[in-house]
């Protein structure tokens, strides 16, 4: 009978101890393609180390940068079935799971960063973050990725002619693909993995992707000629799976969420400020820099904006449009 009391009363102490102790530490996967030298790493880490400090390391966030868990579709179809907590996708990755988000990467869609940030940040993600949620992924907030530009290895760009019969490399997105179909260039889909040797071998001539790309991945190694298209703008989206934000607390999920803005912010703003001198370390490097009338390359979008219409849907398009307007 002793025996039994005494087991009981140890068994009540343990199970108080369960209830009683701090909240029980959560480790979060964030998985993202930027290497580990760029600034979205750093605002990865600038994230992750504010989440453990608000949260007095009751969530801790381990990184995975360069595509260390897969190729950018790969991760964040795992984001979305709960396999990776968080992942930093470009809009054109989320537009399989909603079309509004194909309409983002609009070639010569703003004017500058900050009408970009005061469309994407306002009306857009009101317009299109229920879609990100039925999907199974929750909104945190945009970071940076740039505007896009162009370089080949062949001819120095300065009218859209200059573009006809490059092999040119782009990501699956359709805005870039169409872009550059306008402008005459025949389009090649490569892993970005494999887009240093691609370059090396002459599988293309060119690619396009932000002057932060450009620099930190050394493409200025096989490339001789970039232009500052700025065709197109996207940036990373950080997300959460929805499976994980319903675990947090409300004060967790309010904290995942300010601080994740801080970081992107913090990414938004140190890629504004080393653009100009990246672009003068390119020409240092031996890059020859252009900076055509872009005018005369939205005169040729033509064609890529009725491919984009038959992709995300007129109504669609039509509301982004005004959008864009209404935020000039």
């Amino acid at each position: 009978m002793k025996s039994k009391m005494l087991s009981g009363i140890i068994l009540f102490a343990v199970l108080m101890l369960l209830v009683c102790q701090p909240g029980v530490a959560l480790e979060l996967k964030l998985g993202h393609y930027a290497n580990a030298d760029h600034a979205g790493n750093d605002a990865a880490k600038m994230f992750a180390e504010g989440v453990a400090q608000r949260t007095n390391g009751e969530i801790t966030v381990e990184i995975y940068p360069n595509n260390e868990l897969g190729n950018p579709p790969e991760v964040l179809e795992q984001n979305v079935l709960g396999v990776i907590d968080m992942s930093l996708p470009t809009q054109g990755q989320l537009a399989k799971y909603s079309q509004k988000f194909g309409c983002v990467m609009l070639p010569f869609a703003y004017e500058n960063y900050d009408h970009a940030y005061k469309v994407l940040d306002g009306p857009f993600m009101k317009w299109a973050e229920k879609d990100l949620e039925d999907a199974g992924l929750i909104f945190l907030s945009n970071w940076e990725w740039g505007f896009r530009n162009l370089t080949n290895s062949v001819r120095p760009i300065n009218t859209p002619d200059d573009v006809k019969g490059l092999k040119v490399r782009t990501p699956p997105e359709l805005p870039n693909q169409a872009a550059m179909e306008a402008l005459g260039a025949t389009v090649q889909t490569i892993q970005f993995s494999e887009l240093p040797m691609a370059l090396k071998q002459g599988v293309v001539d060119g690619q396009e992707n932000p002057i932060s790309v450009i620099y930190a991945f050394k493409i200025y190694e096989t490339q001789k000629y970039l232009a500052m298209t700025g065709h197109t703008y996207n940036s990373m989206v950080h997300v959460m799976s929805k499976k994980t934000w319903d675990k947090l607390t409300p004060e967790q999920q309010q904290i995942i969420k300010e601080e994740s803005k801080k970081a992107g912010d913090f990414m938004r703003k140190t890629l504004r400020d080393a653009e100009s001198e990246q672009i003068k370390k390119l020409e240092e490097l031996g890059m020859e820099v252009t900076w055509p009338n872009v005018a005369d390359f939205k005169a040729k979008m033509g064609p890529a904006y009725d491919r984009m219409k038959a992709s995300v849907g007129a109504e669609n398009l039509d509301a982004f449009l005004k959008m864009l307007e209404e935020a000039k």
